[in-house]
């Protein structure tokens, strides 16, 4: 996080200031009775607008009806009730300058000491799928106007947004006679333009979304506090995880179980994990049990069975060392077979849609590790945008959704695949997307077999592999490292023959790449020569 800049002057007019009036108006009014009471019986005077005016009104609390302050009518279904001098002159005027004084007094303006403003709930219409006419009228403007003009005049005012901010309002108060503190108003006044800048990033996403506008001239981004971090990838590094508000099933929208709180790695690789689970689709609609281990945002392993149990100990099986402290992911309910075992490996983090309760109980016993709800899979073909921060900049691009048909595979060798070398080919396809660049999957019998990920050249990444399987063998004591007839995926064509040969002396039979290269023909023809059968996808999956 940014230091704070020491040539900055500290808030200067940081003195108490007196509640006389407050101007209420919320769309959530949860706890508006309770905190309406509350400022009338510490002497507050009360202003309120539409449905929010009734409700106060409605429960026997004093308050008056904004009209009475501008002696103009709400018209044009609210859309004009708070857009007057009356109203934002209250908020503005400075306390501490005659001249706005003078001003107030000759117009009859009476100053506003706290707004509490909870915004149309633009974000939940866009959310719940509403019509383009719900949306757009659920676009707030009087409520983002006089919030703005309140944390500009936090000197003398202070704005709340929710009802925490009304909760520590009330004990500013208690502690200082009736009082705010300055700096209580500064934090408002700073979560209020944020409050805003997030409203506004929300509205121009619809809009950009809408017209297809990859490109808008402005780019904002918005995001709601979900969880301060101990600190981030690492311990010198401060960090916080921040919702988008999208309906995308994962991390940031599942239900924590039990465990320790997520670390910031915790959540990107979790994030991984399920990503990659969701391309196997969702088990509770049909799709055979699928699991995913990951370490470091990479897969070190992941199945496909009949069961969950057998998918986990197929995808452990793959690389056994990098899978200790690593993440679990699942694409339907967890069982307590499959959690049994899961347990007798160090694992950070489980997350699946659901779990049955004698799963749970299963992990109860193992305190630190945690275990999410998610409620679904992410939708691996629905539009999102991903974001990465250069110097002075920000990349933004469509999430990786890429998809290849069956029919758009094409046979580029005199061998074509059989019928299970191209099954285990669309595995390991889908889990090349998901290993760092350069990357070369491995996969038999609907197993990874081995994973070469992040080498800066892809023999590399092919021998990496190799070795892995390898190790995955001495370790399970099997007669043969399980390469041996396996498919084999890379994210991208083979610049050179060398690349595939490796693959080959792994014991591949079939492989799956984008093709493009100048020397794919010089490719096709060592594979012709070593028996491999070869499909070009036409697509390619870097993922740096």
């Amino acid at each position: 996080m940014p230091a704070p800049n020491p040539d900055l002057k500290p808030f200067d007019r940081a003195g108490l200031a007196p509640v006389k009036r407050a101007l209420i108006s919320v769309s959530d009014k949860s706890r508006l009775i309770d905190q309406a009471m509350a400022l009338h019986e510490r002497g507050v005077k009360l202003v309120s607008t539409g449905g929010t005016h009734r409700a106060i009104a409605a429960a026997g609390i004093p308050v008056k009806d904004v009209s009475e302050l501008t002696n103009f009518p709400e018209m044009m279904d609210g859309r004009v009730k708070t857009l007057h001098p009356m109203v934002h002159g209250g908020l503005l005027g400075d306390r501490d300058l005659q001249s706005h004084k003078d001003a107030m007094h000759s117009h009859g303006i009476l100053s506003i000491d706290v707004l509490i403003v909870n915004l149309y709930p633009f974000e939940q219409a866009v959310a719940s799928g509403g019509s383009y006419e719900m949306c757009v009228e659920n676009i707030d403007i009087g409520g983002p106007a006089m919030v703005r003009a309140a944390a500009k005049n936090h000197a003398h005012v202070a704005v709340c947004n929710d009802a925490e901010d009304v909760d520590a309002l009330l004990a500013d108060m208690d502690a200082n006679d009736g009082q705010t503190t300055g700096v209580l108003r500064q934090k408002l006044a700073a979560k209020s333009y944020a409050r805003t800048a997030a409203y506004d990033a929300a509205i121009s996403n619809y809009f950009a979304n809408i017209l297809g506008d990859m490109a808008p001239t402005y780019r904002a981004q918005a995001g709601t506090l979900k969880q301060t971090l101990r600190y981030g990838e690492n311990p010198h590094q401060s960090a916080a995880f921040y919702a988008d508000g999208s309906a995308r099933a994962g991390v940031s929208t599942a239900e924590q179980l039990q465990g320790k709180a997520l670390s910031y790695n915790n959540i990107n690789d979790t994030d991984a994990a399920y990503e990659l689970v969701a391309e196997f689709g969702d088990n509770a609609q049909g799709a055979k049990p699928a699991v995913a281990i990951i370490k470091h945002a990479n897969p070190c392993g992941l199945a496909v069975a009949d069961d969950y149990i057998t998918a986990y100990k197929n995808a452990l099986s793959c690389d056994p060392v990098s899978a200790f402290g690593g993440i679990v992911a699942l694409n339907g309910n967890l069982d307590k077979a499959t959690a049994t075992q899961i347990v007798k490996v160090f694992t950070e983090v489980v997350i699946a849609p659901s779990a049955d309760e004698d799963a749970i109980e299963v992990f109860r016993k193992k305190k630190n590790l945690r275990l999410l709800i998610a409620g679904g899979l992410p939708d691996v073909t629905a539009p999102s945008l991903t974001q990465r921060n250069v110097a002075g900049g920000i990349l933004v691009q469509d999430r990786d959704n890429g998809y290849v048909a069956d029919a758009d595979l094409k046979v580029v060798t005199k061998r074509a695949p059989s019928e299970s070398e191209m099954a285990d080919l669309r595995m390991a396809w889908k889990v090349a997307k998901h290993v760092k660049s350069n990357a070369i999957i491995y996969v038999k019998d609907g197993a990874t077999a081995g994973i070469g990920a992040g080498q800066m050249s892809r023999i590399d990444s092919a021998r990496i592999a190799a070795r892995k399987a390898e190790d995955a063998q001495k370790a399970a004591g099997w007669d043969e490292p399980r390469t041996l007839g396996c498919a084999c995926a890379s994210d991208a064509f083979f610049p050179f023959a060398d690349g595939m040969l490796a693959a080959a002396a792994a014991g591949a039979t079939a492989i799956i790449q984008p093709g493009g290269s100048i020397r794919d023909e010089e490719v096709i023809a060592a594979a012709d020569d070593a028996g491999i059968a070869m499909v070009f996808t036409g697509m390619r999956h870097f993922r740096h």
